[in-house]
């Protein structure tokens, strides 16, 4: 078992419905969410990897850099548990200056932290299995496909939901 992340561009009022807890139980209370959702990206298993290639640390970090994967409110504490997966909401105001760092960092700005043993030590989950071809066929493409993502959010205005969620291997 492992954690796997994926992020969804929701309008910051859907619906008229203001309260970002009461928007995650409509968008992830029912099977299928994603069938439903529009544009979904998934990191997979790779998610604590590429925050720790952002930051340096496989938890921690200061906004904006850190808001790319692990910044923002966690909704299951404020009562929406009941969905069976985390769901962390960042707020339009904190979108735009994550795009804006994701634009003004390449990859090959932080590529030079990838280095497998100091993730393991780091207890960055599958930091192991991870190698120079994962860097660049997974990880790589991943933060680009994020760059653009959070592009878009912050030109429309929108809010970032991510949610984690266990998986089998």
């Amino acid at each position: 078992m492992g954690l796997a992340m994926s992020y969804l561009r929701v309008p910051p009022v859907l619906e008229g419905e203001p309260d970002p807890g009461r928007i995650a139980r409509s968008l992830f209370g029912q099977p299928g969410w994603r069938k439903r959702a529009g544009e979904v990206v998934d990191l997979g298993m790779y998610w604590q990897a590429l925050h720790f290639l952002i930051t340096g640390d496989a938890w921690e970090g200061r906004p904006p850099e850190a808001d790319v994967v692990c910044g923002g409110r966690l909704l299951t504490e404020d009562g929406a548990a009941e969905l069976g997966l985390d769901v962390i909401y960042l707020a339009p105001d904190r979108v735009k200056p994550t795009a804006d760092h994701l634009a003004a960092t390449p990859f090959a700005t932080i590529a030079g932290r990838f280095d497998p043993a100091a993730m393991a030590a780091a207890d960055v989950q599958d930091a192991k299995t991870l190698d120079v071809r994962a860097r660049d066929k997974a990880l790589k493409p991943a933060y680009e496909e994020l760059t653009r993502f959070f592009r878009t959010a912050a030109t429309d205005g929108q809010a970032v939901y991510k949610v984690m969620a266990e998986i089998r291997r």
